[in-house]
C-alpha cells in the first residue's frame, strides 16, 4: 500500500513530538513527510537536528503554502502551529480537497469556525480534531457506560478542572498569554473539557453564561515582586522573590516550562524570530482571564456548571454526570508534581435506587491519560474496527468546541448569556469587550 504524503503547517514542539516522530517510528511504513512550513527558519534548523532523516525536505514560508501544495503534492495537511494560525491551512487544505489533521483548539473564534464548516461542507476532504482526551481509558469508559443506558438520559454534568502553579503559570509565560494568538484559555485549553462533556452526553450546546476574571497574574498579582513590564524569567533580577519560579526552581538550578509550540531551551530565543515563552507571569500585556466559572446549556435538556483554575497547589478534575436513572462521579489528580499521596482513579457508579458500584480502569500509557498513542492509531491507520462508537472529531466537534470557549470570555466580558449560533455571524459586542480581561 502507498504511502500517504503529507505535509506540516507549524514545525513546533507540538509537532515534533506528537506527530513527527511516531510518524517516522512507528507509523513509517503508512507515513511520509514531504513539506514542512514555518515562519522561523530556526525551526527547521531544529526538527533536522532531531530527525536527521527528514533532512532535505522542503520547507516553505507561511505566504508559500499554494506553492506548498503544487510541489509537493501532499494526501493531508497537519496544521500544528500557534492557534491564530490554524484556519487558514484547515481552509486552504480542504479546499484543496485533502484530508487536514488540527491541533486543538481547531480555531479561536467563531468567524473562523464558520470559514472551517463552509469548507469542510464543499471538501472531499476531512477534518480531524485532535481531541486527544476522548481516548484516556477512564474517558472512554465514562462513554461506554452512558450509551448502556447506565444513568438514562443525561440531565446535568459538574466539571471543576485544577491547573497547578507550573503549569497554569506557564500559559502566562507564553504566547497563550495574548487573546489574538490563543482566543483566551477558554478557547485554547477548556476546548478540551467541551469537548469532552459534548461527546460523553451526545447533546450540542445551544448557550453560555459565564463570570471571569484575572485572579492570579498580571501586574495586580498578590506574588507580583515588583510592578515592571518587560521582564523574562531568564534575565529578571527579582525571581528569587517570585514564589511561582520559586516554587518550581532554585537559585542554582532554573526550570522554564517548556513551551508547546517552540521550545527556547533547546535554540536561542533570538533564534525563534524575537518569541520568547519566559515573559513575565505578572506584564501588563496580560489581556485573557486565569479563573472562570460557567453555565451551559445543551439542546436536549441536559446543563453544564464548569470552573477552570490555572494556579492551585496541585492538578486535576472532577466530574459527576447525572441522568434519569443514575450518576456517575470521578476524580483525577496528576501525580507528577502533586505534594501528597495519589490515590488511583476510578469511576463511581451510582444507579438511581441501588448501591454504588466502584469501577476500575486499566489504564494505558502515553500522554493525555494513555489517549495518545489511540489517537495516533486513528490517524494512520484508520479508525479502530472493533470500537462500537465514533470517537474521532471533525469540524463540527472543534466548531461547537470553539463557540462554547468563545460565548464563555464574551459573556464574562458583557454580563450577558451568549447564545453559539450568533458568534457564527459576529455579532457586534465591541463596547461591551473592551478594557482586557476582569481584574479582581
Amino acid at each position: 500500500m502507498a504511502k500517504k504524503r503529507y505535509v506540516i503547517c507549524g514545525v513546533s514542539t507540538r509537532a515534533n513530538g506528537m506527530f513527527i516522530r511516531p510518524m517516522l517510528e512507528t507509523f513509517q511504513q503508512h507515513c511520509e513527510i514531504v513539506g514542512l512550513l514555518d515562519a522561523d527558519p530556526g525551526r527547521f534548523t531544529n526538527c533536522f537536528k532531531k530527525f536527521p532523516a527528514l533532512t532535505g525536505t522542503p520547507v516553505y514560508a507561511p505566504a508559500q503554502f499554494e506553492q506548498m501544495i503544487q510541489e509537493t503534492k501532499p494526501d493531508a495537511v497537519i496544521v500544528a502551529g500557534v492557534d491564530y494560525t490554524h484556519a487558514d491551512y484547515i481552509v486552504g487544505g480542504l479546499q484543496h480537497h485533502l484530508d487536514v489533521i488540527s491541533e486543538k483548539p481547531m480555531v479561536t473564534s467563531g468567524a473562523d469556525c464558520k470559514r472551517v464548516l463552509d469548507a469542510q461542507s464543499n471538501s472531499r476532504g476531512k477534518l480531524h480534531v485532535t481531541f486527544n482526551y476522548r481516548y484516556s481509558p477512564i474517558h472512554t469508559k465514562i462513554k461506554e457506560l452512558i450509551l448502556e443506558g447506565r444513568i438514562g438520559r443525561v440531565t446535568s454534568v459538574d466539571l471543576n478542572w485544577y491547573l497547578d502553579t507550573y503549569h497554569g503559570a506557564s500559559y502566562f509565560k507564553r504566547w497563550n498569554r495574548k487573546r489574538n494568538n490563543s482566543g483566551g484559555l477558554s478557547v485554547h485549553k477548556s476546548t478540551h473539557h467541551f469537548d469532552l462533556v459534548n461527546w460523553w452526553i451526545g447533546q450540542k450546546p445551544l448557550e453560555a453564561f459565564a463570570y471571569g476574571a484575572l485572579h492570579y497574574f498580571g501586574p495586580d498579582g498578590e506574588f507580583n515582586p515588583v510592578r515592571e513590564d518587560g521582564r523574562h524569567c531568564g534575565t529578571c533580577q527579582v525571581k528569587p522573590s517570585c514564589t511561582y519560579f520559586m516554587r518550581w526552581s532554585s537559585r542554582s538550578k532554573e526550570i522554564v516550562p517548556p513551551d508547546d509550540h517552540v521550545t527556547a531551551l533547546e535554540m536561542k530565543p533570538a533564534s525563534f524570530t524575537g518569541y520568547r515563552p519566559d515573559g513575565c507571569i505578572f506584564d501588563s500585556e496580560i489581556d485573557i482571564e486565569d479563573t472562570y466559572a460557567a453555565v451551559v446549556k445543551y439542546d436536549k435538556g441536559a446543563m453544564l456548571s464548569y470552573s477552570v483554575n490555572f494556579s492551585l497547589p496541585y492538578e486535576g478534575y472532577r466530574l459527576a454526570i447525572n441522568g434519569t436513572k443514575g450518576r456517575i462521579e470521578t476524580k483525577e489528580i496528576m501525580s507528577g508534581r502533586a505534594s501528597f499521596h495519589v490515590p488511583e482513579q476510578t469511576i463511581d457508579y451510582f444507579p438511581l435506587f441501588g448501591g454504588k458500584e466502584t469501577i476500575h480502569v486499566v489504564p494505558r500509557s502515553g500522554g493525555h491519560g494513555g489517549g495518545d498513542p489511540l489517537i495516533l492509531e486513528d490517524l494512520f491507520l484508520g479508525p479502530d474496527p472493533l470500537r462500537p462508537y465514533e470517537i474521532m472529531a471533525g469540524a463540527e466537534a472543534g466548531a461547537l468546541a470553539v463557540l462554547t470557549g468563545e460565548a464563555v470570555w464574551k459573556s464574562a466580558h458583557a454580563n450577558l448569556p451568549i447564545r453559539l449560533s450568533d458568534l457564527l455571524v459576529e455579532p457586534d459586542l465591541a463596547e461591551v469587550l473592551k478594557g482586557g480581561p476582569h481584574h479582581v
